[in-house]
């Protein structure tokens, strides 16, 4: 188990390390998920020790957003001034997101759909 959090911050420190040097337009934690599913899929063994410690880590998946509550309540003075402001615009860009997915996906479904026989 400790390995395969090893592997998993060996692969998120290397995903920095590589924005570092690279400069690469992708943040390091998605440069190391790459760097992690390359080395899954050359070294099958790693496999099932680490699909058991990431079922424990979402299964605690609540602990880990205690810290963004705790810097939350931190930061009351900001929430109260611009408390509003921010949900209006997490609501509206929340609604608009939807939207959009809806519109794509009607978009692709009837790209998707064989054509109909004119003669028929």
């Amino acid at each position: 188990m400790i390995g395969a959090l090893a592997l998993l911050f060996v692969c998120q420190l290397a995903g920095e390390a590589v924005l570092r040097l690279a400069g690469l337009p992708l943040p390091g934690s998605v440069i190391g998920m790459l760097l992690l599913f390359g080395w899954l899929a050359l070294v099958e063994k790693e496999r099932p020790t680490l699909e058991a410690v990431s079922a424990w880590l979402t299964a605690h998946l609540s602990i880990m957003f205690v810290p963004a509550a705790v810097g939350l309540i931190d930061q009351g003075p900001a929430l109260s001034r611009y408390g509003v402001g921010l949900v209006v615009a997490t609501a509206l860009s929340t609604v608009l997101t939807m939207a959009v997915t809806a519109l794509v996906f009607r978009w692709a479904a009837r790209r998707g759909e064989p054509l109909q026989d004119a003669g028929a």
